[in-house]
């Protein structure tokens, strides 16, 4: 007779059975025959010989209920999709019932039924056209029940089918529904007669039979946790190189050790590369995370995994199979909370209106100087509680932080997730709160007449990232990335790392109703599977025809996270992408500083043409000074010493703090024209939280010198005057929009460039530091506005980078109109800018000489002369 050995040897983990579900079944109904069971919760011995029908004697009663129940007797047929009932004189009825066909390895077939009724799972087996000798007609079923390879529940049961007919057996097994979720494996055995050895019968995969009980094989789409109308829960991830997938659920969020771990079979549970199964809702279970088995040099089969589509994270705990070094993250066994949405639209701003506020959100209100209670400050809601700040700004729209979960160490960019906000900024740190309170932030924010855009960092993830673990050989760049394996470089063009990145965009935007993205480290997106450079990226492409994202702001900012830098690269766009514009940043703090050429200053104020007139034009430009890497816009004019030659400062004199009368003016004044050039400059001005009040980071570069914002630094003259400076200019943009907001560059006949006398500018002479130019009205758009008595004049904006006073001498206005001074940044407060403007005399032959100071900028406005 042939040995059945310890339970690890049906055990499914490279099961390839080949089971099909089928549209009708057959239910025996008969007499009852008691079988015998073996059992037990170790091991069995490997070299015990069991007989069929023996029992192996534990030394505490066996908490199974299990009958073995043999039919012979006519079959009832019966009609079912995926679920049904059907009804037997011994067994309730069943409910939800799975049918799975097999072939065997030597001609015929198998049949496995699974039930439930109120109390206990059935099991029906029949087994038809088997060819078998005669000596081996007294077929037997070897098999037992098992979670995992850690928690085998041995019960190994040894007992013979009933002939139904001359091809037919047929055999019924019941145990207590609390004893699931499992699986049941067997093989068929023909024990050994006096003519014929034992013969060992498995599937034609030459494997074990296994079915699931107290689960089905589920569905491999949606990806992550879906939920059904009847409760029940389906789970599917993605993992083509994992050889077996252990599901693992947690009856605590505090637990490191799962209370059930559950062997995914790779026949029954996997369809293609995308591991599924379903339960129903009764289970109690809080929380859940993945082991994927396979190669152990790039499988780690002891690390809990998150699921890369969990919508909702609990809280993060230590991993206890990596020495606690990494924090274990498990999804949520939660519908998404609902949402009242009624009421919200979209604010569909035009590109070329934007006025963009960059902030963090636990460092936006946090402090106590924001006057907040403690449950809000740092949070989603603490965003929505400062709204009017961002209104008086003139800001439109609010660029975030990435705000997925991420490493706490690194920062928010280095994210472990791509489809929940991490539970930092909830109240009280909660999952589902953190939701609701970002659905609550976007739609007060979208009542203000303010969008919301998020940076998203899909380049890399964090180390023990939701990716890491799970299949890093489709994830992850290993060939051709220079320090891959440090990176945590994501393949994002290959085809599944490019669908989960759209799934995840789309969901912000269905969701949470995001109004755009600006990606991180965009560069890499450029990248194939070998780290080459692909001059049509598959996902660039597709992010830019995508259906949902249609509308969506789409944005690439090419800054490095590792080296802290950007790089320059041509970025493909298909008219749709938008750009951070690195060079205005670069050529605008090089020409306050002395340095820079007349030529690149007045391409940055005119759109970048180099880089948008392939097809975009200025409104893809988003321009800024500073960033939230670097340093902050008070200290571009404070320090400049040899460890911050890259951020192009100047300290104006004096390095640090000062109390120096002349370098304070000095500071003050490049504090003022850096803004200016900003937001009169053609494109999208990008504000940094805090520079509107003076927030330092005391010279560092380093991304955690970051300091919460301090409300209280609103209230200095210093706050004051820039708030009120940037609230000006945001209206100004907005009045002038014919002039200053232009989404197609300006004609050539609608711009002229002048020297500081109305000569023509220097544009060889690299020691020439004055520009100036005037904006020209369009005549068409001036005859419109003038039906209704708005007749809009010219601009004229000069720039003095030097350090020695300048006397211009301005156009002739339009016949009718005369010049306002509206900016002058080199005055004292409050008179270095006008919402009315100063009139300023004529003076020889009708023409009107200005004296500018040094390093200053001027904005005269042509007005009615009557106005």
């Amino acid at each position: 007779m042939a040995t059945f050995c310890s339970f690890h040897t049906i055990v499914p983990h490279d099961l390839n059975l080949g089971a099909t579900e089928l549209s009708k079944f057959s239910v025996v109904t008969g007499y009852i025959c008691k079988g015998k069971m073996v059992q037990s919760l170790q091991r069995i011995d490997a070299g015990r010989k069991l007989l069929p029908g023996e029992i192996v004697q534990n030394a505490t009663p066996p908490p199974w209920n299990l009958d073995l129940r043999c039919f012979a007797a006519s079959r009832i047929s019966v009609e079912q999709t995926e679920q049904s009932s059907t009804k037997t004189s011994q067994v309730d009825e069943l409910k939800k019932l799975s049918t799975f066909l097999f072939s065997t390895e030597i001609g015929g077939r198998v049949k496995v039924f699974v039930g439930k009724t109120s109390a206990k799972y059935v099991v029906d087996i029949e087994v038809s056209s088997l060819q078998l000798s005669s000596d081996d007609r007294q077929l037997v079923l070897s098999g037992g029940l098992f979670r995992s390879d850690r928690d085998i529940k041995n019960m190994i049961i040894e007992t013979p089918f009933i002939a139904r007919s001359s091809s037919e057996l047929a055999l019924e097994l019941e145990f207590e529904a609390k004893e699931a979720p499992c699986y049941f494996a067997f093989l068929l055995k023909a024990p050994s007669g006096a003519n014929s050895s034992g013969l060992e019968i498995r599937s034609q995969r030459k494997s074990s039979f296994c079915v699931p009980i107290g689960f089905d094989q589920g569905y491999p789409a949606p990806l992550g946790l879906s939920f059904s109308a009847d409760g029940s829960m389906n789970f599917a991830v993605y993992s083509r190189n994992a050889e077996s997938l252990v599901m693992c659920l947690y009856d605590d969020n505090a637990s490191g050790k799962p209370a059930l771990e559950l062997d995914l079979d790779p026949v029954v549970n996997r369809t293609g590369d995308i591991w599924h199964a379903s339960t129903e809702s009764a289970w109690t279970f809080v929380s859940y995370g993945y082991r994927c088995k396979g190669n152990k040099d790039t499988f780690h089969a002891e690390r809990v995994l998150l699921d890369p589509y969990a919508k909702i994270i609990g809280s993060s705990i230590p991993n206890h199979h990596e020495s606690g070094l990494l924090l274990k993250h498990l999804g949520r066994l939660l519908k998404e909370p609902a949402f009242d949405w009624s009421g919200d639209v979209f604010p569909n701003i035009a590109l070329e209106k934007l006025v963009v506020y960059r902030l963090n959100v636990m460092q936006f209100t946090e402090d106590k100087s924001s006057s907040l209670p403690a449950d809000v400050g740092g949070t989603f809601s603490g965003v929505t509680e400062k709204v009017q700040h961002l209104k008086d700004l003139g800001i439109n729209a609010v660029l975030l932080e990435p705000i997925c979960t991420f490493d706490e160490q690194k920062g928010p960019y280095f994210p472990c997730h791509f489809f929940s906000p991490t539970n930092l900024y909830g109240p009280s740190n909660g999952s589902v709160s953190a939701i609701n309170s970002m659905k609550g932030m976007v739609k007060n924010l979208h009542a203000n007449g303010i969008e919301v855009f998020l940076e998203v960092v899909f380049t890399h993830t964090a180390e023990g990232g939701a990716l890491q673990g799970l299949d890093d050989l489709s994830y992850y760049h290993k060939n051709g990335i220079e320090d891959s394996e440090a990176r945590n470089a994501l393949n994002c063009n290959h085809p599944v790392v490019q669908q989960l990145i759209l799934d995840s965009l789309q969901h912000w935007v269905t969701e949470f109703h995001i109004d755009g993205f600006c990606f991180i480290n965009a560069t890499c997106l450029l990248r194939g599977f070998h780290g080459e450079h692909l001059s049509r990226p598959p996902l660039v492409e597709a992010i830019a025809f995508d259906p949902v994202l249609s509308m969506a702001k789409i944005i690439a900012d090419c800054w490095d996270p590792y080296d802290m830098i950007p790089k320059e690269m041509h970025f493909p766009h298909w008219k749709k992408w938008a750009e951070m514009n690195t060079k205005f940043c670069t050529d605008i703090r090089n020409f306050l500083r002395g340095e820079g050429a007349l030529s690149s200053l007045a391409t940055r104020l005119c759109g970048s043409g180099d880089t948008f007139s392939d097809g975009r034009g200025p409104a893809f430009s988003f321009n800024f000074i500073a960033k939230n890497f670097g340093l902050p816009l008070v200290d571009l004019v404070s320090f400049s010493n040899a460890e911050l030659a890259s951020e192009i400062s100047w300290n104006c004199g004096e390095e640090g703090p000062t109390s120096k009368t002349a370098v304070l003016e000095r500071r003050l004044k490049q504090i003022r024209n850096f803004v200016f050039i900003l937001y009169i400059s053609q494109g999208v001005p990008v504000l940094n939280m805090g520079d509107e009040c003076g927030q330092s980071s005391g010279g560092s570069l380093s991304y955690g010198s970051r300091k919460h914002l301090d409300w209280n630094a609103m209230t200095t003259g210093f706050g004051i005057q820039t708030t009120k400076f940037i609230s000006f200019l945001s209206s100004l943009r907005k009045r002038r929009s014919d002039l200053l907001q232009k989404r197609n560059f300006l004609k050539e006949e609608n711009i002229e460039w002048h020297g500081n006398n109305q000569s023509p500018p220097g544009w060889e002479d690299p020691s020439c530091k004055f520009l100036a130019m005037t904006l020209k009205a369009d005549e068409a758009e001036e005859q419109l506005n003038s039906e209704a008595s708005e007749v809009k004049g010219h601009l004229y904006i000069a720039i003095n980078g030097a350090d020695k006073a300048e006397t211009i001498v301005l156009p002739p206005p339009p016949e009718g109109m005369s010049w306002r001074r509206l900016v002058d940044t080199g005055l004292p407060y409050p008179g270095f800018f006008s919402v009315d403007g100063k009139p300023v005399g004529e003076q020889m032959m009708g023409l009107v000489a200005y004296e500018m100071k040094s390093r200053s900028c001027t904005l005269f406005e042509a007005c009615n002369d009557g106005s």
